[in-house]
Order: structure tokens, then C-alpha cells, then sequence
């Protein structure tokens, strides 16, 4: 092993995967420092989870090459096994035992001894808040408190590798918080989390580097500050009291902005980029008075990852020969700038 991989506790090298004519991963490139959270994300269908399970051994990759926590999937699976825990995108428990005796069953088949399987079970349930129900048969849980359950058996042998594969869909806001929480103290334990996710807020308030995927490729990649300057400009949003009048404001927007003006029909509130921030405010409120155009509120803020998901992904998937994924956005991501 060089020095390079030592320090290094994921890394992946143009990995590709078909499924009959059906291509899921086409030459995926991951890296992910040690005690380091590395966001993966993606509309449905982009190769988030089929990357995953390349990861985790659950699925041979058809080229490339892949190493978790210093061992290579293909190679030494068993290696990669004993480093790293899973929490798949639905919860894989047994409804017949309690939540006890699922953490405990999971911690003896890592190896550890009663007294320790017990100790472990006892403190994740406290972890996850399930100690109350922690003897009761985990087919009576919640859906969200099945999801924790499982998050609690993925970290039992404390490995230093986590993938978590959309860990928080279906749970409620406080649980969601509290396990944003258990995945930091996660990382400033030094452990290394793979994180797939839907939910933007989520990686931008847990992700030390983002990948984002679309059609099997990366097609950006830095962390949310860099992927929000990539996008570039601020979002101008403004509320217009009167429906009436939503075409005229569309036109004035339009007007101020090289980029189309977006509206929510339910709430009337447009949304528009600009280049020019405080000034297109003050531009846009003044068009605005001169056309007896009422406005309710108005923001003016810089791009979210939301804003990024939207701009990198969506496109129809490059024909065989064309320019890639990665140039195609960039060269749009240029000609919005002009």
C-alpha cells in the first residue's frame, strides 16, 4: 500500500457497472479522507445506491478499482467487511426480537462476549433514544424508530468506516437531528461516513466534500461552498400580493436577469438569479412601484445546494461520443455567467 492510500479511508477509480444494456456507474472516481464525511447526491436512479453496494461488497463492479479503510473490495472483501458498517435505504431488522436483542445479536456476531454485547447494546439504545421501548419486539417500532434502530446497529463494532444510504428518510425532525448529531460525533471520533442523501439541508450541514451523480458520472464535485460559487449570483425572491399582476412582474424579472424567473403558482413567489445582487433588488422594487405592482415580501439571499441539485442535474443523458456530463455542465454553468 503507498502512503497515498494509507491516508486515504475511500477511494474509487472510474467504476463502472451495467445491468444488461442498462448503465448504472460509468467511470465513478470517490476519495474521502479518514474522520471525514464525503456526501453523495443525485436524483433517483443516478447510481447513488448501485455505488454503494460496489462499496459495501454487495455488488461486484465490472471495472475499476475500490478501497475501504485499506482493502480492496474485489480483492479482500472480508477485509473491507470487518471495517465498515452499513445502513441500507430501508431498515434490516428482525421484528420477532426487541431492540435490545437486535443490537445484542449483531454485536455477538461481530465477535464481542456477552457482558460486552450487552454494555454496547445498552448505550446505542440510549444513544438513539429507544430505551424505552428497548424491550418491546421491533415489529411494534415506528417505521422512524425501526430507522434509528438500524442506524444503532450499523456503528455496534464502532467501525471506522460508515456508509449510511439515505439515513434519515422517514424520520421526524427531532430524530433527524439527533442522528445529524450522532454522525458528527461519528466523524470527530475519527470515523470516515460515506452519506447518500435527499435531503440538501443534510449534506450541507454534514458533508466535508460533496460528489454530485447523475446518469452513473460525477458531475461536480468540492464542498457546498465551492458548489454554491459554481452556481454563482445571488437568489432574488419576491411575493406579489395581487395574482393579477404576476405577469407583469414575470416580465419585469425577466427583464433584470439573463436567467428565466421561476414561480411557485401556489404562493406567488418568484425566484430569479442575479449577478448584481443589492442592485437588481433595488432595480426590480423600483420597476416594480412604477407598475402599481404590490409586493409582500421580498429576500434576497446567496444559492443553496437546492439551487446547485437543480442546476447540475435534470439533463437528458449525453449520447455515446458527446462531450461528458462534467463539461456539458460547465460549459452551461459558462454560458449563464454571460
Amino acid at each position: 500500500m503507498t502512503e497515498r492510500q494509507s491516508n486515504v479511508a475511500i477511494s474509487a477509480e472510474a467504476i463502472t457497472k451495467s445491468f444488461g444494456d442498462k448503465r448504472a456507474l460509468a467511470g465513478v472516481d470517490l476519495e474521502a479522507a479518514p474522520g471525514t464525511v464525503l456526501g453523495m447526491l443525485g436524483p433517483n436512479g443516478a447510481g447513488k445506491t448501485t455505488m454503494v453496494r460496489v462499496l459495501s461488497t454487495l455488488l461486484r463492479a465490472d471495472g475499476g478499482r475500490a478501497r475501504v479503510a485499506g482493502h480492496d473490495v474485489s480483492d479482500d472483501p472480508e477485509g473491507v467487511r470487518r471495517n465498515l458498517g452499513l445502513s441500507g435505504q430501508f431498515a434490516a431488522v428482525d421484528e420477532k426480537l426487541t431492540g435490545r436483542e437486535n443490537l445484542y445479536l449483531v454485536a455477538r456476531l461481530y465477535g464481542m462476549g456477552r457482558h460486552a454485547a450487552r454494555r454496547r447494546a445498552g448505550q446505542l439504545l440510549e444513544s438513539f433514544r429507544l430505551e424505552a421501548a428497548a424491550d418491546r419486539p421491533s415489529g411494534t417500532y415506528s417505521g422512524g424508530m425501526r430507522r434509528r434502530l438500524d442506524l444503532a446497529g450499523a456503528l455496534v463494532a464502532r467501525p471506522p468506516v460508515v456508509v449510511l444510504d439515505e439515513p434519515t428518510t422517514g424520520l421526524d425532525p427531532r430524530s433527524r437531528a439527533d442522528t445529524w448529531a450522532s454522525i458528527q460525533e461519528l466523524v470527530d471520533g475519527g470515523t470516515t461516513v460515506l452519506l447518500t442523501t435527499q435531503y440538501l439541508e443534510e449534506a450541507d450541514q454534514l458533508a466535508d466534500t460533496i460528489v454530485v451523480i447523475e446518469h452513473g458520472r460525477v458531475v461536480a464535485r468540492g464542498s457546498a461552498a465551492e458548489l454554491k460559487d459554481r452556481v454563482g449570483g445571488e437568489r432574488l425572491s419576491l411575493t406579489i400580493a395581487d395574482p393579477r399582476a404576476r405577469a407583469v412582474a414575470a416580465d419585469i424579472l425577466a427583464g433584470m436577469s439573463p436567467h428565466t424567473p421561476a414561480l411557485d403558482a401556489r404562493t406567488g413567489r418568484f425566484t430569479v438569479a442575479t449577478e448584481h445582487g443589492a442592485q437588481s433588488l433595488e432595480y426590480a422594487l423600483g420597476c416594480l412601484r412604477l407598475a402599481n405592482v404590490t409586493v409582500r415580501d421580498v429576500a434576497l439571499a446567496p444559492p443553496t445546494l437546492d439551487d446547485v441539485f437543480l442546476s447540475l442535474t435534470g439533463q437528458p443523458e449525453p449520447a455515446r461520443g458527446s462531450a461528458t456530463a462534467e463539461q456539458s455542465v460547465g460549459a452551461t454553468a459558462t454560458e449563464a455567467r454571460r
